[in-house]
């Protein structure tokens, strides 16, 4: 998917989930986008797949270029950014989970921000 498909996708579907859900994930959009699937992100939240990244479809940057698109949405709509931890469903102590190879740091908070209304 070229770069223009990519923010053409990013403004018709960030709204979408924002009307429906009242808040904008980087998760739920790459879903929405067809970049993964309901079952790979509830593996990913089972512990079953190790970071989310492994399983997104595209480049590493593509899906910097996607989550930069959705803070700049976020910012032209004025939403408001929240940081949400996400940790693991299996039984047991629950884990943080992880969104790239290396948890870099600024990709682990790109992908964990969610943008709500003021």
């Amino acid at each position: 998917m070229s770069k223009k498909k990519i923010e053409q996708s990013v403004y018709r579907d960030a709204p979408v989930l924002l009307k429906e859900k009242g808040y904008i994930s980087p998760v739920d959009l790459l879903v929405k986008m067809d970049r993964l699937t309901e079952k790979q992100v509830k593996d990913w939240r089972m512990k079953k797949i190790s970071y989310l990244e492994r399983v997104a479809s595209g480049n590493l940057g593509k899906m910097n270029h996607l989550l930069k698109l959705l803070q700049r949405f976020a910012k032209e709509q004025n939403l408001k950014s929240s940081i949400t931890v996400y940790k693991s469903w299996e039984k047991g102590p629950k884990q943080d989970l992880q969104f790239s190879k290396i948890r870099n740091p600024h990709m682990e908070k790109l992908h964990s921000t969610h943008y709500v209304r003021n």
